[in-house]
């Protein structure tokens, strides 16, 4: 059962605070340890605010033993009520840098409430000086981490870091989102076309494509989920991966499908046709843009491959 702010003791105030203290330099440090290799000088920053909450919880300590002793209840945060709950961030490799600064803040702005509510409970002057002293500082910490962005981020950090954060945007997000638009557009065109012209069926061709894209994109979804877990290659989580290469496998599919909702076949047919093109044109800029792939390289690489796939569903279909 939780217990209520106003029913805590002085002791356990101080024992709220240094295990808090505690948590937050450990969270800090893993913050640090996360973000050093991809993000050094911002892990540097996380480094010093951990020493700080370090120096935080040795002065609690100093006065809990000058009070109370040497024996600390065990009640944190968690065990009252009113603390927001944390999501464990901290937990997840990679670690998103704009992540760990917003829980941070988050983690400061609390820190700030608590010591303020807590020196207005306190009735020992030398714990309530104590406790305000804090609650300014902490505070302050906005400012303080400011001043250590200037420390640390200096410009050449700060292009450095950018740098590793669009490598990182490609490898997590880009790369499946491409891979899974490139098969999804690609690879649907056969059974498509090849449904479209057998049939000559809007509807059934449409059936067809529908299910060639969902099979396809679960599919790939699953083969992406399962091709590594990120913790050596730096491709993040697995799972997120998984649906950004499924989902987009579904979308390539999808565009070129959705024509022959149109009941006159022939002018599914042509619209069909120029969403593909408008698709692969699409995949040939990305692979540009964010690949480093020369464009009309790009453009012939791809356009190549869609026309051999159409080719082979327009001549399975007519056969």
């Amino acid at each position: 059962m939780l217990k209520k702010f106003k029913d805590l003791t002085e002791k356990e105030i101080l024992a709220i605070a240094i295990a808090a203290e505690e948590e937050d330099g450990r969270i800090y440090g893993e913050f640090a340890d996360a973000l050093r290799d991809e993000y050094p000088s911002t892990a540097q920053m996380f480094e010093e605010m951990r020493e700080e909450e370090v120096g935080h919880r040795d002065r609690l300590f100093a006065m809990f033993r000058q009070r109370f002793g040497e024996h600390i209840p065990l009640i944190r945060r968690e065990n009252v009520k009113g603390f927001l709950q944390r999501r464990p961030v901290w937990l997840v490799r990679p670690l998103g840098v704009n992540v760990a600064r917003k829980q941070a803040e988050l983690m400061e702005m609390e820190a700030g409430r608590f010591y303020a509510r807590a020196a207005s409970r306190t009735a020992d002057a030398s714990t309530r000086e104590l406790l305000n002293k804090l609650a300014d500082e902490e505070r302050k910490h906005k400012q303080t981490a400011g001043e250590l962005e200037e420390k640390h981020l200096t410009a050449s950090a700060k292009a450095s870091e950018a740098e590793s954060h669009r490598k990182l945007f490609l490898l997590q997000v880009v790369q499946p989102g491409l891979l899974g638009l490139m098969d999804g557009s690609i690879s649907t065109l056969a059974p498509l076309f090849a449904a479209a012209f057998a049939f000559q069926n809007s509807w059934k061709a449409f059936l067809v494509g529908l299910a060639a894209s969902v099979g396809a994109g679960i599919s790939m979804g699953f083969s992406e989920s399962q091709s590594d877990d990120g913790s050596l290659t730096g491709r993040g989580s697995p799972w997120l991966r998984g649906a950004i290469t499924g989902l987009m496998t579904t979308a390539g599919g999808i565009g070129h499908t959705l024509p022959f909702l149109i009941s006159n076949f022939h002018v599914a047919t042509i619209i069909a046709i120029i969403v593909v093109a408008v698709e692969l044109m699409v995949i040939s800029y990305i692979r540009h843009r964010y690949m480093d792939t020369p464009f009309l390289q790009a453009a012939f690489q791809v356009i190549v491959g869609g026309v051999l796939v159409f080719i082979a569903g327009w001549l399975i279909g007519s056969a």
